[in-house]
């Protein structure tokens, strides 16, 4: 299977580092401590203003499949609809919605139809699926979807602001008990996620919007970094270092010295309303 594999989207090592639409953007993934292939999946398109990380799951390389698949689609519906306002809109138009609310709900959709098609046609993709969040920023909007446990925050001086809620098992007790999540660490069905992209054909989500303040730092991250480090470590070292290249650095191989079994990654921007000062 031929993929788009542009320069700005990456599977292995850091991301180039830039500043454009008022974000700085940096990223990293790694396979981590014992596996020996990296299912995650990163991108950042300043064209577009998108934002995305993927962890992908599933036998043989169908994880890594899925997840470049998922990301791929939906960076490739976000172009068509931003060059061209007749396209196809396949599941319609909520008109209740924005513009950026209703192409992201279809570029989501529509990459878990081709994910959940080619797991059906091919033998050696059965069951492939993969967590997704994504997030565009037009001025200070920022629109942002997620399905499974890969999360976005909003850092602040103190503390992580989780700003995505995990399809998992896990929420869904807690949901259900009132009991917080961390009633649950120990459960068996812990790891379980209620609903990937790719596991069935049609697909529910839920998208959100708010607006960033300047100077404020967003993060995109797999589950592999939240899980190896507690939010307190994360936010300490996202204080102590301003330079996002060195901070995503430092919590990779932060999540690396905990020996961390997963793939991890991490994608932080922030929004800087003058560009010099984002540079400098």
């Amino acid at each position: 299977m031929a993929l788009d594999r542009p320069e700005r989207y990456h599977t292995q090592g850091p991301c180039r580092f830039e500043v454009l639409n008022m974000l700085t953007v940096s990223s990293r993934t790694h396979p981590g401590a014992v596996r020996p292939m990296n299912e995650d999946a990163v991108l950042w398109d300043p064209e577009l203003s998108l934002l995305a990380v993927a962890d992908g799951m599933g036998g043989h390389n169908a994880g890594e499949v899925a997840s470049r698949l998922t990301i791929d689609t939906v960076r490739m519906f976000l172009q068509k609809s931003a060059a061209d306002l007749d396209c196809t809109w396949p599941f319609g138009v909520n008109p209740t919605w924005s513009f950026a609310t209703n192409r992201l709900v279809t570029a989501v959709k529509l990459a878990n139809r081709r994910v959940f098609r080619d797991s059906e046609e091919r033998a050696e993709y059965t069951g492939m699926g993969t967590t997704l969040v994504a997030a565009l920023l037009q001025d200070t909007r920022v629109t942002f979807a997620s399905v499974g446990d890969s999360r976005i925050y909003a850092v602040h001086a103190d503390r992580l602001e989780q700003l995505s809620r995990d399809d998992s098992w896990v929420m869904l007790l807690s949901k259900e008990s009132g009991l917080a999540p961390s009633a649950f660490e120990k459960h068996p069905m812990r790891h379980v996620l209620t609903s990937v992209v790719g596991a069935r054909p049609d697909l529910e989500l839920a998208v959100e919007e708010f607006d960033v303040a300047a100077g404020q730092t967003l993060m995109l991250c797999t589950d592999g970094l939240y899980t190896a480090l507690s939010e307190a470590a994360i936010c300490a070292m996202l204080s102590e270092q301003r330079d996002l290249d060195r901070a995503a650095e430092a919590l990779i191989q932060a999540a690396l010295d905990t020996h961390c079994t997963d793939n991890v990654s991490v994608l932080l921007a922030r929004y800087t309303p003058d560009a010099a000062e984002a540079v400098g």
